[in-house]
């Protein structure tokens, strides 16, 4: 197909049809023109799988979806750390939706974890930014590779289901820079993805689908984005509105409601119908994009391929928390008795709720792949153990105790039951049903050797039992094949090697948003600021179950020899590490070597470290291998609102190389060189910032000490108690004597140059 002439094609269209293209066709596709041709494009539900739905179901009933792989949930994905890997999911995503003649899905989703009550916190990929905009980049690149756009969501800081069409996110600007808009900003500038979704939720009063400042200042204007904003399902409250602000879709279909709004209002004169040609131009840019996809050969799904490819996945995500004795891996020659105990092994919990409810291929059974992969010498037996439902059942506990009793090792399955984490709500607590951890206890009285393996999507509490456990699997909700990665995993067939994307705290209340989340009346204040996740706990040292980026082994890893340097200075400055990985224990396995910074002498708070880079590797036994990173000036600045930019300052940063936030193996200083922050003086900057001033700063100090006898400039404890009070205010204070003339002159003249 030939590429649309699209500015010809723009001319030829009446208002109404333009306003038309700013609108969905239904549920899941956007407007067209059939007079002139112009097809529209089908959208559909992400991010782990292709929720298309059956068009045999009546619309929105989620149930209702064509067959498609059921990919581990971002959770799980997040704690792989792998780009490949993402990469490689993007691309199986791409082609099962070209099979099914999908355009854009609607993923991936990539709003911070701020709280580990969201409900949609398995849709998520981590709390820091850095991690999830690698991860976020990885997999818009292998969707779009396909010829299917992205939709990157949701934009932004969305991060809870409490009230969530309305709530305010009332958010500083510095805080929105670096911790809730980075892995959106990353993905914008690097995979460049078709299509960006706006949220629900204002920030700071003003609604993200009409907010000019996100969708054309940041969005378009700073990152460059030349893709369509589409609103999510329902965000939009006044069309008109939204179009001047930079949204270019509706989603879905308002029927005529929102064009003819948007007729009337350029007939009006309330908005300028170049704005509505923006919009149409992008959206007709899309369709162009879709339609030539669309006419090349429809791949056939090797869904056997993507199956097994979904497996791979869930067992590179597993994070094996804990592992006392090396009760794992279980050997499946030894002449032993595995007793399975809880109803997730039989019944597998393996995605969430709401709009990314895949209707998977096949479901593996931990229970049928434990049982395959125990070999002729072991046997295995079932417990229940708990019902799903979460009564009390005094016949599944006293089974899966005397199974517990006869067995060698026993294998408890717990996790959080159907419904607690979805779309729509937040969870009320981290907890463990109590019916799974009584059945744990029991399980633990009467058996040295617990195994447990978790199937969640948010993290839960495990401080209160893990002391009844040798081993720890978390597996998260990991997808169609998550049964058969979990066997691979207990027997020793794959190796652990994720690690956590989000810290596990000791308890709800020791978390950041613990008593600002969900807010209340409308509104929630962000206010731990930047300091999310483990940016918080580390700042605090506050004692923590599982740290940031932890992950145990089947083997061990040893770091050595860190060398940097650093060239160029200021936004040039490159910042090069290089250290050696050896794998020093008896088996191969993947180690995730993980860079923090820390700025040692900084004028505004900064977190006791911040992860800047990341790379996975394998290593067989005995090998090692020399691991090289590079950091530029962005990744050592923080974003000042006060000169709307990100600042990089010089001085010393203490660089940690090691294997999580709290497992720094190696670290080195390094000294940047970085021109000086001009910061203009006007009169309401504080004493101690205009004696600071090389010009200004002299002058000031003479006008202290000249004002009838006094001796102010020279007296140190005068001007401790001063220094903090603005120049105008100390003016006022002096009834008029204090002769700040010529620091006016100064101002006049902008001859005030911060030091």
């Amino acid at each position: 197909m030939n590429k649309m002439d699209i500015s010809e094609m723009l001319a030829a269209l009446s208002l109404e049809e333009k306003a038309g293209l700013l609108s969905g066709q239904g549920a899941w596709a956007t407007s067209g023109v059939e007079r002139l041709g112009v097809s529209p494009a089908v959208v559909t539900d992400g991010p782990h799988g292709v929720r298309l739905q059956d068009p045999a179901t009546e619309s929105f009933r989620l149930e209702g979806s064509l067959p498609a792989t059921c990919f581990p949930t971002a959770a799980a994905l997040g704690s792989s750390w792998d780009v490949g890997l993402l990469t490689g999911v993007g691309v199986a995503l791409g082609v099962e939706s070209r099979a099914a003649g999908v355009h854009v899905l609607l993923g991936p989703g990539v709003n911070i974890k701020r709280s580990p009550l969201c409900g949609r916190n398995f849709e998520y990929l981590s709390e820091d930014p850095l991690l999830t905009g690698r991860l976020g980049a990885a997999l818009v690149n292998g969707l779009q590779s396909q010829g299917v756009g992205a939709s990157v969501k949701h934009f932004a800081a969305n991060n809870q289901e409490t009230d969530r069409m309305r709530v305010s996110a009332d958010v500083d600007q510095r805080t929105l820079r670096e911790i809730y808009l980075a892995a959106f900003e990353h993905i914008v500038t690097t995979a460049a993805p078709w299509t960006v979704m706006a949220s629900y939720n204002r920030i700071n009063g003003v609604r993200a689908a009409q907010n000019s400042w996100l969708l054309t200042d940041v969005l378009r204007e700073e990152w460059g984005f030349d893709g369509v904003v589409m609103s999510d399902w329902g965000a939009v409250t006044d069309p008109v509105d939204a179009v001047a602000a930079g949204l270019d879709l509706e989603m879905p279909s308002t029927g005529e409601l929102s064009p003819t709004k948007i007729v009337d209002a350029v007939a009006a004169g309330r908005i300028d119908e170049t704005l509505i040609d923006r919009s149409v131009l992008r959206m007709l840019t899309l369709l162009d994009r879709a339609a030539r996809s669309g006419t090349q050969p429809v791949p056939e799904v090797d869904f056997e391929a993507h199956h097994n490819l979904a497996r791979r996945a869930a067992a590179e995500s597993a994070v094996l928390l804990k592992n006392e004795d090396s009760v794992l891996p279980l050997d499946p020659e030894a002449r032993a008795t595995v007793a399975v105990i809880g109803e997730f092994a039989r019944t597998p919990a393996f995605q969430g709720g709401g709009s990314s409810l895949i209707n998977s291929t096949r479901i593996d059974s931990a229970l049928d792949a434990v049982t395959a992969a125990a070999g002729a010498h072991r046997s295995v037996t079932f417990s229940a153990g708990f019902a799903l439902s979460g009564q009390e059942n005094p016949d599944l506990l006293n089974a899966a105790v005397a199974a517990a009793v006869a067995a060698d090792v026993a294998v408890v399955f717990l996790g959080l039951p159907e419904g607690d984490e979805t779309e729509g709500l937040d969870r009320t607590d981290i907890d463990l049903p109590d019916v799974q951890v009584r059945l744990l206890r029991a399980v633990a009285e009467v058996n040295d050797h617990v195994v447990v393996v978790l199937a969640n999507g948010g993290v839960v509490e495990v401080a209160s039992w893990q002391h009844d456990a040798k081993a720890i699997l978390e597996g998260w909700l990991n997808g169609q094949a998550g049964g058969a990665a979990v066997a691979d995993l207990l027997f020793g067939r794959a190796n652990p090697s994720g690690r956590l994307a989000e810290t596990i705290p000791l308890r709800l209340r020791d978390t950041p948003s613990y008593l600002n989340f969900p807010g209340s009346e409308g509104t929630v204040l962000y206010g731990e600021r930047l300091y999310v996740g483990y940016r918080y706990y580390d700042a605090k040292d506050l004692p923590v179950a599982y740290p940031f980026g932890h992950g145990l082994s089947y083997t061990s890893f040893a770091y050595a020899d860190l060398h940097t340097t650093v060239d160029g200075e200021g936004v040039d400055v490159v910042v090069r590490l290089r250290c050696t990985v050896t794998n020093t224990g008896p088996r191969a396995g993947k180690e995730v070597v993980q860079v923090y910074v820390r700025d040692v002498h900084s004028r505004v708070d900064r977190p006791a470290r911040e992860l800047k880079a990341f790379t996975k590797i394998e290593l067989a036994p005995g090998q090692s291998v020399s691991v090289e990173f590079e950091l530029r000036a962005r990744d050592l600045s923080f974003f000042s609102p006060e000169h709307n930019r990100w600042v990089l300052e010089d001085g010393d940063f203490e660089l940690g190389v090691g294997a999580s936030s709290r497992d720094l193996r190696l670290t080195a200083t390094v000294t940047v060189d970085a021109p000086p922050l001009s910061r203009p003086l006007d009169l309401d900057r504080t004493v101690t910032e205009w004696l600071g001033d090389a010009i200004a700063g002299p002058l000031l100090r003479e006008a202290l000490n000249s004002g009838h006898g006094s001796s102010i400039g020279s007296s140190p404890g005068m001007l401790d108690m001063i220094g903090g009070l603005p120049l105008n205010r100390l003016v006022a204070m002096s009834g008029g004597r204090l002769d700040i003339a010529p620091l006016i002159h100064l101002l006049e003249r902008g001859n005030a140059v911060s030091a």
